[in-house]
């Protein structure tokens, strides 16, 4: 599996998993803030390897 598919599974398993923390405990949980820390680091970590001037590099 590709390095970029990987990435991409990895934050759509993380924001299905802040989606059912929130639902369960709230926004503004510790847990919830957490996560959401968690997916905005794997977020720019793919952000940053695949874009660069608003150009997408493959």
């Amino acid at each position: 599996m590709s390095k970029s598919k990987e990435c991409l599974e990895q934050i759509e398993l993380k924001r299905s998993e802040l989606i059912t923390i929130v639902a369960r405990n709230g926004l503004s949980s510790h847990l919830a803030i957490e996560l959401s820390q968690q997916l905005d680091q794997l977020l720019n970590m793919y952000h940053k390897k695949h874009y660069k001037a608003g150009t997408e590099l493959s």
